[in-house]
């Protein structure tokens, strides 16, 4: 199970967020996303864990809970949907 950790403190690593979880059952992978040019975390992540109940079980424990003296936001990723306008050509002759 994919699960959306947001609102994540810039202090807060990658180990800290497998800490945290693994409590709850088998991480599978942790990932903060960083800015590419300043590699400094844009404040939000993935966690994807082996079993779908312990991810409920950790999305309904840890969301809104406070982590480095932020109140983070978690629950289920949603799938990436498609940036309007991200396709600028077509095969439309004019």
């Amino acid at each position: 199970m994919n699960i959306y950790v947001g609102n994540l403190s810039q202090q807060t690593s990658e180990a800290k967020l497998r800490d945290l979880f693994a409590t709850y059952g088998e991480v599978e992978t942790v990932k903060i996303i960083t800015d590419n040019i300043t590699n400094i975390s844009k404040g939000f992540g993935f966690v994807e864990m082996s079993n779908k109940q312990d991810g409920i079980k950790a999305i309904q424990e840890l969301n809104e809970s406070d982590v480095d003296s932020n109140s983070i936001v978690v629950n289920e990723a949603r799938p990436k949907s498609a940036q309007p306008g991200a396709f600028k050509f077509n095969n439309k002759r004019y």
